[in-house]
C-alpha cells in the first residue's frame, strides 16, 4: 500500500531564494523531522538517512526532473519506494507558494498506522512550517544549484 502526502505552505521570501534553499539538500536535517542526514553524492544523487517511526531506513534518491524557480521532483532507487516533487509558485515578489507531494511504502505496523491516520501528512505540513522559519528566520538562503536536470 502506497501512502501519499501532500502539504503547503506560503513562504515570506522571493522565489529565487525559496527554491535555492531547496536545493541544499544536506540542510533538511535542520527543518525535515525524520531526516536524520542526506548526503549529496553527484548533482542528481543522494543518499538519505531517514528515522520513521522509531525505524532508521537509508536509499538513495535520483533527482529525475529539476528546473529552477519552478520544482524539483525525485525518486528513490533500489527496493525502497520513495518519490516526490516541490514546487514554487510566486504569490508576490517577496512571498512564494510552495507544494509538497510525496509516496512512500509503509513497510512495519507503525509506519502502516501512521499512514492510515495521516501523521505522515501531519509531519510534512510540519516540515513544511520549520523550512519556512528557516529561511524567513536566516532572511536568505544558505547556497543554491541553478542546474536544470530531466532524466525522467
Amino acid at each position: 500500500m502506497t501512502s501519499t502526502m501532500t502539504a503547503d505552505i506560503e513562504v515570506d521570501a522571493p522565489i529565487r531564494a525559496v527554491y535555492d534553499q531547496w536545493t541544499q539538500f544536506e540542510d533538511f536535517p535542520q527543518f525535515m523531522g525524520s531526516v536524520n542526514s542526506i548526503t549529496q553524492t553527484t548533482d542528481d544523487l543522494t543518499h538519505w538517512t531517514v528515522s520513521i517511526g522509531g525505524v532508521e531506513r537509508e536509499f538513495d534518491a535520483e533527482i529525475v526532473d529539476q528546473v529552477p524557480d519552478d520544482h524539483v521532483e525525485w525518486a528513490s532507487t533500489g527496493e525502497r519506494v520513495h518519490t516526490g516533487r516541490v514546487a514554487f509558485t510566486p504569490v508576490t515578489d517577496d512571498r512564494t507558494r510552495v507544494e509538497l507531494r510525496m509516496e512512500w511504502e509503509p513497510e512495519t505496523f507503525v509506519e502502516k498506522a501512521g499512514a492510515g491516520l495521516n501523521l505522515d501528512e501531519a509531519a510534512a505540513r510540519m516540515d513544511l512550517e520549520r523550512f519556512k522559519s528557516f529561511i524567513e528566520e536566516r532572511g536568505r538562503e544558505t547556497g543554491g544549484w541553478r542546474g536544470e536536470i530531466h532524466n525522467g
